[in-house]
């Protein structure tokens, strides 16, 4: 396949990807409105300029837009203003805003937990190592084996790519004992019988197989979880994924203050857009699909975030004028929602800058 057609097939997956996980999140802004009985006045598919209407009845008018970047609910009164239609958002209760403004969020984590879950029931891919380099005398030696060897199992099992112990953890907790190894060959499968070295010939550069250089490969066996037990996956996966990108959001906090010239631990549209294609081009689609619940999770943190015109900034100006009144005025609450996206849009500039080096002038 050609550079042109591999890159064509990574920009369409990141656009599907963003697209899906932003839309699902303004459908929770959508839906709990609806519930509240809120006007809504439009519901976008991507971000003007328009390119169609979709439907046109009722109240809500549906929308095709040209930047095929996500989506957008437009509630009626929703930028402040004291409308004068009871069905307003500026009408509503503080409670019903602030759910609204949380329904998003919610949404985007459900749809990681869905995705994480539906990976468990279907089958969580395994996955293998590929030796790089077999050490003189060792028992991998001993048994044959060579670099470019894919060891795929221990002693028939099969090892969860997504969670729980791994296929060298596997070969640590059976040191001093024989295992039979299946291997792939150059594409031939073959059992292999090993003696590994016994815990006290075990160093942190002698492992119980005496192979390095090792990197990770997904098999073709993919192991199934009951209902239960994918249900359990998928919380902690969202869990495990939502602290992941909190710690990360502290460290990118913490590199800011200390380090401003370095690069960020963030990536901007061009870094994700990159990462989806490596992804998907080296482990496959179901690595991919998990790539996106992750990718949900970490829209659902950032758009908490107390900074406008975010939702937990929205969140905060009705909560702050909630409690100020008439002393936060309309155009305060504007030009805080104008000052912030500029922040949010410079900041975006200065991650992708550091995409651009690192894709065309080598990491910095």
């Amino acid at each position: 396949m050609s550079g042109a057609i591999q890159a064509l097939i990574t920009l369409l997956l990141f656009f599907v990807i963003l697209g899906l996980t932003v839309v699902i999140h303004e459908l929770g802004h959508f839906v709990a409105a609806r519930l509240a009985r809120v006007r809504v006045l439009e519901f976008g598919i991507g971000f003007p300029p328009r390119a169609r209407v979709l439907r046109d009845r009722g109240e809500t008018i549906y929308t095709l837009n040209w930047l095929p970047i996500g989506g957008f609910v437009k509630l009626e009164g929703e930028d402040g203003d004291d409308a004068d239609d009871p069905r307003s958002f500026s009408r509503a209760p503080l409670v019903t805003r602030l759910l609204i403004l949380a329904a998003g969020v919610t949404m985007n984590f459900l749809l990681s937990f869905a995705i994480f879950a539906a990976i468990a029931f279907v089958g969580d891919p395994s996955l293998g190592v590929t030796v790089g380099a077999i050490q003189p005398g060792s028992p991998a030696a001993a048994a044959g084996l060579q670099p470019g060897d894919t060891l795929l199992s221990v002693n028939g099992t099969y090892f969860d790519a997504l969670s729980g112990p791994t296929l060298l953890d596997a070969l640590r907790a059976s040191a001093g004992r024989t295992v039979h190894l299946a291997i792939d060959r150059g594409g031939e499968p073959r059992t292999v019988s090993v003696h590994l070295r016994s815990s006290s010939e075990i160093t942190p550069t002698n492992g119980a197989l005496g192979v390095s250089q090792l990197v990770g490969k997904p098999t073709s066996v993919s192991i199934g979880h009951d209902v239960p037990t994918s249900v359990r996956l998928g919380v902690d996966r969202t869990v495990a994924a939502t602290r992941l990108i909190v710690g990360g959001l502290g460290d990118l906090v913490t590199g800011i203050i200390n380090r401003p010239t370095e690069p960020p631990p963030a990536s901007g549209p061009l870094g994700i857009a990159l990462q989806i294609g490596d992804v998907f081009w080296t482990l496959g689609p179901v690595f991919t699909l998990y790539l996106a619940g992750v990718l949900s999770a970490n829209l659902g943190v950032v758009n908490i975030l107390p900074l406008p015109p975010l939702d937990g900034g929205r969140m905060l100006i009705i909560g702050l004028k909630s409690l100020f009144g008439s002393r936060i005025s309309l155009r305060a609450e504007r030009l805080t929602y104008v000052l912030g996206f500029v922040f949010l849009f410079a900041f975006l500039i200065w991650v992708t800058g550091f995409d651009l080096v690192r894709q065309f002038g080598g990491s910095p």
